[in-house]
């Protein structure tokens, strides 16, 4: 993993990757691995985007998702970092009626695995660096991507150019290569905003996830290492910057108004943050020599925690696709190699989407009648043995038809 600093550098490379976040530098370093040629380019200094201010959120890494980190050679860095999902337990509110997950009903693995970003960040740029096939240019701005029939180029802010086969833009959900190719976007922003924190609770937490169904939206309980749980708590939108100004105390009693004392006497330990949240999703996930993955392509609420396993799983596809192609000796950037990666994800992609979307509104509601609906709803779940196994190998990643690396194959 080199960075140039020269001017008039002309960088050959086979596939250009913008945007080195998780699902960037994941699809970078799962080609690598296979003697794939990647660049990745980042704005941001990654000794930043490691530093224990930047982001503070935490991710779910469902069990297929945990296979595919496996295959490329990730997951050893993580997992002792990684705190198992034994339970997931979701409820309405103070509602009586619940549906009850346990990885025990369906085999002996977790269902996913909670990890800081911060902790995937540093571990994807030290197996980066092992591969001499990835080079990683950060920071550093794209200003121009010119696409043609023979291949792309693209123009850095600091004078060098970057040539491939393929192009793709994983920049997140304001993507501006996905702007610059002309591709429409299907977006909305909930009137919610969503409220990071970390706390440390007397009571061990037990590998149990809690997804908790409030007015304002849902309040989910996660656990980490230790004695310690993730908050993602989703407020209405007029209101978050009034709980966001509280001073700590104030705050650590709003949190704990919501997350009640089954876990003891609690603390929000180290900072906390706040993200607008919003649906986007792209008309399509190709263009010319161009393809999209994670938040360019579909950025979803985040109800059911399952944003960068959608991101995953389309590394795992176009990773497939592009090394199939290889392999064949066709060009990587062809629309028909391409088409098929757009073939393989969209329909996950737009159901999934769809749904989170649906579960936010309907729980998102103090309606008596819906509640007593979605109550009966979530117990009648629980009662089918045969539905609720279904439901949680969703939550698992591993329903559908799966690419190699999400059946923990290498490529």
């Amino acid at each position: 993993m080199a960075q140039a600093r020269t001017t008039s550098e002309t960088i050959e490379t086979e596939v250009l990757v913008v945007g080195g976040g998780m699902v960037g530098m994941t699809l970078g370093c799962a080609l690598a691995d296979v003697g794939v040629a990647v660049t990745v380019i980042d704005r941001a200094e990654p000794a930043t985007m490691v530093d224990a201010g930047f982001d503070g959120r935490v991710s779910s890494i469902a069990y297929g998702s945990r296979r595919v980190l496996e295959a490329i050679g990730l997951w050893p860095a993580l997992a002792r970092q990684a705190e198992p999902i034994l339970e997931i337990r979701v409820s309405d509110g103070d509602s009586p009626l619940f549906l009850h997950y346990d990885h025990a009903e369906i085999g002996d693995q977790p269902l996913g695995h909670i990890v800081e970003n911060r902790t995937i960040r540093r571990a994807l740029f030290d197996l980066a660096a092992g591969h001499d096939r990835l080079r990683l240019l950060a920071p550093c701005a794209v200003d121009t991507v010119t696409r043609g029939a023979t291949g792309v180029a693209a123009r850095l802010a600091d004078g060098r150019e970057v040539r491939a086969r393929l192009v793709v833009a994983a920049d997140g959900r304001g993507s501006g290569v996905r702007r610059s190719a002309g591709i429409n976007v299907t977006t909305w922003r909930y009137r919610q905003t969503g409220i990071v924190c970390t706390v440390a609770h007397q009571r061990p937490h037990r590998g149990i996830a809690h997804e908790r169904f409030l007015p304002a939206g849902p309040f989910a309980i996660l656990p980490m290492t230790g004695d310690r749980s993730s908050l993602v708590w989703t407020e209405r939108a007029d209101l978050a910057p009034a709980m966001m100004a509280l001073d700590a105390a104030a705050f650590g009693a709003e949190v704990a108004r919501r997350f009640g004392d089954f876990l003891g006497d609690l603390e929000v330990v180290g900072p906390r943050w706040s993200y607008p949240l919003s649906l986007v999703h792209a008309e399509r996930y190709v263009d010319t020599r161009l393809a999209l993955i994670g938040d360019a392509a579909h950025a979803i609420h985040p109800i059911a925690g399952q944003g960068l396993n959608l991101g995953i799983r389309d590394v795992a596809a176009l990773a497939e696709v592009l090394v199939d192609a290889r392999r064949l000796g066709l060009d990587l950037g062809a629309a028909t190699v391409i088409e098929r990666y757009q073939r393989w994800r969209r329909f996950d992609s737009v159901v999934l989407a769809a749904a989170t979307d649906g579960l936010n509104r309907l729980f998102s509601t103090d309606d008596p009648a819906l509640r007593l609906m979605r109550d009966l709803g979530l117990a009648a779940v629980d009662r089918v043995a045969p539905l609720k196994r279904l439901f949680m190998r969703h939550a698992m990643g591993v329903v559908g038809t799966l690419p190699k690396l999400a059946r923990g194959e290498r490529l």
